[in-house]
């Protein structure tokens, strides 16, 4: 299983791997019953979660929503950190994610709009480093793992910036690598293979170090950060299968 997942993740093009995900859902869920591992995302549990990622990492992937430890740390923010589902919000969401896009656009109090350059799950298509949408228009702006895709992540960021309304928040997580200090990028690596050994993926450009807080701040915004440690217990966070490395960097747009 976790061969095959390494060959579809690295052979198979995104919008692809979109399309028939809920396929392959279906058919691998009877291998996984369980209850070992839980998803706060879609309330489902299991033996364990399914490997994922270039490397094929074990006990990653949900087998029902296909959420990875990224979208249960944010799903547990928004759902019980913020008043993201109880308070009424105009959402842009780009690179709209598998997990959330239904849910977020069954949500009544959400104006839900998804954005992306090609995905198939887009309303709208466009480059996050022009964005043609009216300044002042969102409260929340949502864009995972795309930063680290993008000639100029601080100009995206300030793209962004610009369309959140006063006060409007952006989640923009990107994939950290914890041995850097500074963020390392390189636009003259084109090769997939060399971008993949040194960036850890055949697209990506940069690797983000532990200066990205920095970098959000730099681009114009407050930064907000959420330690899962803070709010869950140790039992909590290994039956969720959460990385409590990573810390969600609320950026909010100063009034």
């Amino acid at each position: 299983m976790r061969k095959l997942i390494r060959f579809f993740v690295r052979n198979i093009p995104r919008p692809w791997l979109i399309r028939f995900s809920k396929l392959f859902s279906l058919l691998i869920r009877p291998f996984y019953i369980g209850n070992k591992v839980e998803c706060p995302v879609c309330k489902n549990h299991f033996r364990k979660f399914l490997p994922y990622g270039n490397k094929a990492g074990v006990n990653r992937l949900c087998p029902v929503c296909l959420s990875l430890e990224r979208h249960r740390l944010m799903w547990i923010f928004l759902k019980d950190h913020s008043d993201f589902f109880t308070k009424p919000a105009k959402v842009l969401h780009i690179a709209p994610e598998q997990p959330f896009y239904k849910r977020f656009r069954k949500s009544q109090n959400l104006d839900y709009t998804t954005g992306d350059l090609v995905s198939p799950l887009a309303d709208i298509h466009f480059d996050i480093m022009d964005i043609p949408l009216p300044e002042n228009t969102y409260d929340w702006v949502i864009c995972n793992h795309v930063l680290e895709h993008v000639v100029n992540d601080i100009e995206a960021m300030k793209q962004i910036l610009k369309i959140l309304k006063p006060g409007g928040k952006a989640i923009m997580q990107v994939p950290i690598n914890y041995t850097y200090t500074e963020t390392h990028e390189d636009l003259s690596i084109t090769d997939p293979k060399e971008r993949e050994r040194v960036f850890g993926q055949y697209d990506h450009v940069r690797w983000h170090g532990l200066d990205y807080p920095e970098r959000i701040k730099k681009a114009g915004f407050k930064v907000i950060p959420f330690h899962i440690k803070e709010h869950l217990n140790s039992d909590q966070i290994e039956r969720y299968r959460l990385d409590t490395r990573e810390i969600l960097f609320i950026a909010q747009k100063i009034d």
